[in-house]
């Protein structure tokens, strides 16, 4: 159970009143906890970001942290959920690999901030003209593996590729950019029992989406 792990885990908890004194929010629904990220995006779209002091309350974080929200992310370096999002240190659980899928070390990572840090939203973000689909759409096409590790990224990517291909869309890499995204939000829903049992008991919400690199939107799927 949930509940269980994050009474048997030593967590670096902290009360209300700290998380707010330190820019992070205070425990919200799902739906706020989204719509926060999405403000803070529209803020970030419109170069009006507010924040931007990551010194503040530097001293109150070393207490501990309440993040209200999990972005799992690309490797890419113009990716960082933080400014996307207009979030400072503390508000955001961060995972990132390269195409953003959800892996056993990801998936237990997401597992402690449900269970532990309480955060209320999993966003699955996926971003234009991303590096590690278009590999694995080139291997697919030449039947071939890239060099040492790559293959690991490589076949944990298929699966949406391969549920896309059929359809014959005229863009597949934004097609199966964006099916990636959606089969690793449905990951971070289905899996049990934590992830699961917030989602049913309406404590978590799991989202995907697709951040346009060129005018830093984020598009919800």
């Amino acid at each position: 159970m949930a509940g269980g792990l994050a009474l048997s885990l030593t967590a670096p908890f902290v009360s209300r009143a700290l998380a707010e004194d330190i820019g992070a929010a205070a425990p919200v629904s799902p739906q706020e906890a989204l719509q926060r990220l999405m403000d803070g995006n529209a803020r970030y779209v419109a170069n009006a970001a507010i924040d931007t002091d990551h010194s503040a309350a530097r001293a109150s974080r070393a207490q501990g942290q309440q993040p209200f929200a999990a972005v799992v992310s690309c490797s890419d370096s113009r990716v960082a959920p933080e400014l996307i999002f207009d979030q400072g240190p503390g508000a955001l659980f961060v995972v990132r690999v390269a195409g953003n899928f959800i892996n056993e070390e990801g998936l237990a990572s997401l597992e402690y901030g449900v269970a532990v840090l309480g955060i209320k939203t999993i966003v699955v973000l996926g971003h234009t003209a991303c590096g590690a689909i278009g590999a694995t759409i080139s291997s697919i096409a030449d039947n071939t593996l890239p060099p040492g590790h790559l293959p690991s990224l490589v076949n944990a990517i298929r699966p949406a590729v391969y549920d896309v291909m059929a359809s014959k869309p005229t863009d597949l890499l934004a097609a199966a950019t964006a099916q990636n995204a959606r089969l690793n939000a449905e990951r971070a829903q289905s899996e049990g029992p934590i992830l699961s049992e917030a989602h049913a008991a309406g404590k978590l919400s799991s989202v995907a989406g697709i951040y346009e690199i060129a005018t830093g939107k984020v598009v919800l799927l």
